[in-house]
């Protein structure tokens, strides 16, 4: 229940200014259940008069009083329905925004704890069926009640001790519905994870459809999606069985009154020749026991779509309460004085849970404005190594800091802007050229953006372009190559004007040549500026000031290019594997 109280006050947050349409929607559906009810008791009262022989403007007068009502029911139901369609439209739309703003804080270790696919539909089917549910608490959720209330009393006024039949069948249909959502509940929340791994297979497929299709492994693919599918289908085709047992429990209460009344209302009519139970009072107890039924079975209905949207709703909560594991201190610095970087006794794994160190006991010093390599092989921990410059991460142990202070006491706004990373597979955005160019420096001039481009030689292919640096670039950067693409994200990690610039493994699909003009644009343009160079290939790292050499974690050696080629033997090794009879291959 505590938990239950918490998830509806989380959810409740995302209402805002929508409160007032929430509320005004009962207050309609109230009115014209009211309506509703007093209907069919107009009704009665028309036909009794008919019965006793009134006349035409008796007949009118009640007339007119039955269209006025049936019109002002229509109205305030019509009305009900668009305040509770905005209500809930605009509820699902704050909802996506706050879980959207809410993931743009995490930090890495918190989006290694969501898969992108679970996020994916947590925004998407989750809030769907959350905004479904929503709508019909506030209207058909506040009708039912309402309506098995006031049809329940009229049913009493108008038939007496015939509507005994209700408090019989009510209790029977309680505890059929409570079973069924009993039963179904746990299949909806086994289901949804299913729905992430779906996802997760549809994500995977589309992001890798290269690689898919060079190795011909489309019938793989699809044989894997179809068996996670068919995993999806069969739990909810089990939850909807169960659900299924609804219609025929809701047909059977409803047929067993039907038969009660129809009999013992007859047979009361005809025995008491009308003095008992008349006609009109018959069909009045008809028109309510269609309103309880019907109010019952929309009620049944709400369960059901409470207990789908139950586990959407807690999966929603799961991600606007996870918390950055990085936060601001106090008191931040906002100003990095310079570029030089330090680690002091750094130690650092990604999970608490895990068993070993992905660095263990790193010092190092970097002064502001060097030149810094790092090499090893594949697993050293390279790019886990810088991770921590910008405080993508913390560090376990240890203290990293960046222009004299730890990266704990700044602000993370203020670091991150003077620390520019590069990625080996960094993304472009959807627009042109110089959209993707201004996530650097909004405010940019033509004149900065051209600079930066010529730094990173992408003016190169950019002038070749129809329409030069307005060309559209596709999602993900597709209609590039993967040089062209690690060109732009360098301008573009330029133009933050950064005083620490790291590149990891960033220039892998450009040419040697290209690779030694970036360099070279760097040390001339950029010289106060600590660079950073992550790279497989010693010749990207050769006329660096110092090169680290990683190894498993650890630092295995520091020193220029001809130091380590003569003394460190990982770095000879991955020299002369790619410098075999002096012939330099691209690695």
């Amino acid at each position: 229940m505590k938990g239950l109280v918490h998830i509806i006050r989380e959810l409740a947050k995302s209402i805002r200014e929508y409160k007032k349409l929430s509320i005004i929607t009962p207050i309609l559906i109230s009115l014209e259940v009211v309506i509703e009810c007093i209907i069919p008791f107009i009704t009665a009262t028309l036909v009794n008069q008919i019965k006793g022989g009134c006349d035409l403007n008796t007949i009118i007068k009640y007339g007119i009083i039955l269209v006025i009502m049936a019109f002002l029911s229509l109205a305030f139901g019509g009305i009900a329905g668009t305040t509770s369609a905005t209500a809930a439209c605009g509820f699902a739309k704050n909802l996506r925004k706050d879980m959207f703003y809410s993931i743009q804080d995490y930090s890495f270790e918190n989006i290694d704890r969501f898969m992108t696919s679970s996020l994916i539909t947590r925004m998407t089917t989750d809030v769907t069926n959350v905004q479904n549910a929503y709508m019909m608490l506030i209207r058909v959720a506040v009708r039912s009640p309402l309506m098995l209330i006031f049809a329940f009393v009229m049913a009493f006024v108008m038939g007496g001790r015939m509507a005994w039949i209700f408090l019989v069948v009510v209790p029977i249909l309680a505890t059929g519905l409570g079973i069924i959502i009993f039963k179904a509940f746990p299949l909806f929340k086994k289901v949804f994870k299913k729905y992430d791994a779906l996802n997760k297979s549809i994500q995977e497929n589309i992001k890798g459809m290269r690689v898919v299709k060079s190795f011909v492994r489309e019938d793989y693919e699809q044989r894997k999606f179809e068996e996670a599918a068919e995993d999806v289908c069969a739990d909810f085709t089990r939850a909807e069985r169960i659900l299924a047992f609804n219609g025929p429990l809701m047909q059977f209460c409803m047929y067993v009154v039907m038969v009660f009344v129809l009999s013992f209302g007859s047979y009361t009519i005809i025995t008491s020749r009308g003095l008992d139970f008349d006609i009109g009072q018959f069909s009045a107890i008809l028109t309510y026991n269609f309103m309880i039924l019907m109010s019952l079975m929309m009620l049944s209905m709400v369960f059901v779509m409470i207990t789908l949207a139950a586990e959407s709703a807690k999966r929603i909560v799961e991600v606007l309460n996870e918390k950055s594991t990085l936060t601001n201190p106090e008191n931040p610095v906002y100003e990095v004085a310079d570029g030089s970087i330090s680690f002091e006794n750094v130690s650092f794994k990604y999970s608490e849970k895990a068993e070993r160190m992905v660095l263990s006991n790193i010092n190092l010093n970097i002064r502001s404005g060097e030149t810094i390599g790092i090499i090893g092989g594949t697993g050293a921990s390279k790019s886990s190594l810088i991770q921590l410059i910008p405080r993508l991460y913390d560090a376990t142990e240890g203290v990293v800091k960046v222009g004299g202070i730890d990266v704990r006491n700044y602000d993370l706004t203020a670091l991150r802007n003077q620390v520019a990373v590069v990625l080996q597979k960094n993304i472009l955005f959807s627009g042109t050229i110089k959209e993707n160019l201004r996530w650097g420096n909004k405010d940019a001039t033509d004149e900065e953006l051209i600079e930066a481009c010529k730094l990173a030689c992408a003016d190169e292919f950019i002038n070749q372009f129809p329409k030069g640096y307005d060309t559209y670039v596709e999602q993900g950067g597709a209609n590039l190559s993967g040089g062209q693409k690690q060109r732009l994200c360098i301008a573009r990690a330029l133009l933050k004007k950064p005083k620490i610039l790291i590149l990891d493994d960033s220039t892998s699909a450009v040419d040697t040549k290209t690779d030694a003009k970036i360099r070279k644009a760097f040390r001339e343009y950029i010289p106060q500026t600590t660079k950073i160079i992550i790279a497989q290939r010693t010749a990207s790292v050769e006329d660096a000031d110092r090169i680290i050499v990683m190894d498993g974690g650890y630092i295995n050696g520091i020193g220029t290019h001809k130091q380590l080629l003569a003394e460190n033997a990982i770095y000879q090794e991955i020299y002369y594997s790619q410098n075999k009879a002096g012939d330099q291959s691209e690695g």
